[in-house]
């Protein structure tokens, strides 16, 4: 077998290597380069030094979408992870119908985000509209619709995470933790949830990361509105880029400031379940 794997293994990872470079790595490094340079294609490029990151820093309306984007994710993060494994933790159980329920609870992450926030947008809008009020008049409205959209698509996919991690915990430790006299409560937060840290790494690192990214969902629902009040980090990169004329460096430089903190916080939130992990 191993002699087999020497023999084949390019045949099957070149391309998917070369597909990488080409799709990512090599447009990702053109990508920085730009973000110091002014320009409107990339052939006509003019390097400007800091001067994209300075206008970055400087423009308000991408600082209060790092701050609008950054409540969404922690509130989302809490939301869908705490719902998520309660469902996970009740479909576990031995009754009847759970397949059907799982498969009721996840069927909203198989519709693309685009769609759904269009879809939510109606229903909102004919919610609201009851009561004078709208989605792109009230920017905490907005927050709101964002975060019962984004937990209703996603909790489904969670929940079947969680569902694995409960399955794969030995049954007999369960049962050695009853005949020692845990109650139901010490059963879940000193055996349970320990053993679920797996699980709970992967889950709060995709939670936390598609909150910060979220793009399609936060274009259809919203906009942006009212005046860009909510508008989050991916769709003001967005504008910026395609929406004001001579900010294309700019917009590059804040999609490069957007890959590093998404990245720095994925790491620490990495870093901190994980270490959990070992200590169990």
């Amino acid at each position: 077998m191993a002699k087999n794997i020497k023999k084949w293994w390019p045949i099957f990872v070149l391309p998917t290597m070369g597909a990488f470079l080409i799709g990512f790595v090599v447009p990702f490094i053109l990508g920085v380069g730009l973000s110091f340079c002014e320009f409107t294609t990339v052939k006509d490029a003019k390097f400007v030094g800091l001067t994209n990151y300075v206008k970055a820093f400087s423009d308000q309306t991408f600082m209060h979408s790092f701050e609008f984007t950054s409540a969404f994710a922690i509130v989302t993060l809490i939301l869908i992870n705490v719902i998520a494994f309660a469902l996970a933790m009740a479909l576990t159980k031995e009754l009847k119908g759970t397949n059907i329920l799982r498969t009721v609870f996840f069927m909203p992450n198989l519709i693309g985000g685009i769609v759904l926030g269009y879809i939510w947008q109606l229903i909102f809008a004919g919610i609201l509209s009851q009561y004078n009020m709208a989605l792109n008049l009230d920017s905490r409205l907005g927050f709101i619709g964002l975060v019962i959209l984004v937990c209703w698509q996603q909790i489904g996919y969670m929940m079947i995470i969680y569902i694995a991690g409960l399955q794969s915990i030995p049954s007999d430790v369960l049962e050695a933790s009853e005949i020692d006299g845990a109650s139901g409560k010490t059963q879940l937060f000193k055996v349970t949830i320990p053993m679920m840290m797996p699980s709970i790494t992967i889950c709060t690192f995709l939670s936390i990361t598609n909150g910060f990214k979220l793009f399609d969902q936060n274009l259809a629902l919203t906009g942006g509105e009212p005046a860009k009040a909510s508008e989050m980090m991916a769709l003001n990169i967005f504008n910026t880029f395609y929406g004001r004329v001579g900010y294309e460096g700019v917009g590059q430089a804040k999609a490069v400031i957007f890959f590093v903190i998404v990245v720095l916080i994925g790491m620490i939130q990495t870093k901190v379940t994980r270490d959990k992990e070992v200590q169990q």
